[in-house]
């Protein structure tokens, strides 16, 4: 284990619902239009993607400088949210961070997430987390989750420079899409259900590892010790 990506919503931290409430309020805001997420399925998305179907539901365009003054108008309104002090992170998330950074050789710790980079870096620091992690795969780097997982590991390829193996790196999130996106780069995957699917579904994906939280999995268990 050379790498641990992590996801972020509904894997390392939940923020009360801040990023669904800001994307609502934010296509008001930039288009006029009230209501417009009432139709969207968050849950494993990544944010470019869910800014092109509140566009084909709203009839807006979806152009570079509609996403560009959308996603403006939301990381205002994210910080406004993420100020009102809910969430925090899952059990057994900080341990976990813990216990990773103290290991002999430590794996390099990213991120795997739909969030663009920004709004990750707001959402993490307001509970103190973004610093522990050294690179990552954002929806900037595309709008399908699988694309971005290539674009992560091409990252930690490149922070660690050398090239890495799928079987090297492990991907933790909390819906089906994490476990798909981490097959998608050959990596292990870690799915844990405290977001936005049972542990019943995410057995189903058949990960590496299923589990409650991740307070239910130490670093020896992943690495075979």
């Amino acid at each position: 284990m050379r790498v641990v990506l992590f996801d972020i919503d509904g894997t390392l931290v939940s923020t009360g619902g801040a990023g669904v409430k800001a994307f609502g309020e934010a296509f008001k805001a930039a288009f006029g239009i009230p209501n417009a997420t009432e139709k969207i399925k968050f849950s494993g998305r990544t944010d470019y993607s869910l800014f092109r179907e509140l566009c084909h539901w709203n009839e807006v365009d979806f152009s570079v400088s509609n996403r560009e003054l959308f996603f403006e108008h939301y990381l205002h309104l994210i910080d406004n949210h993420l100020d009102e002090g809910e969430g925090g992170p899952f059990p057994g998330v900080l341990k976990m961070l813990d216990d990773l950074a103290g290991l002999p050789n430590a794996p390099a710790i990213g991120l795997l997430t739909g969030n663009i980079e920004e709004g990750a870096k707001r959402k993490l620091s307001t509970y103190g987390l973004w610093d522990r992690f050294s690179f990552g795969g954002f929806a900037n780097d595309n709008e399908d989750r699988n694309l971005i997982a290539a674009a992560a590991k091409k990252k930690a390829s490149k922070y660690l420079g050398c090239h890495l193996e799928g079987s090297e790196v492990v991907v933790v999130g909390d819906t089906p899409k994490d476990v798909a996106c981490g097959k998608y780069i050959e990596a292990r995957t870690l799915a844990v259900a405290t977001g936005g699917a049972t542990l019943q579904e995410l057995e189903a994906c058949k990960p590496d590892w299923a589990v409650p939280n991740l307070n239910h999995l130490n670093v020896n268990e992943i690495l075979g010790i």
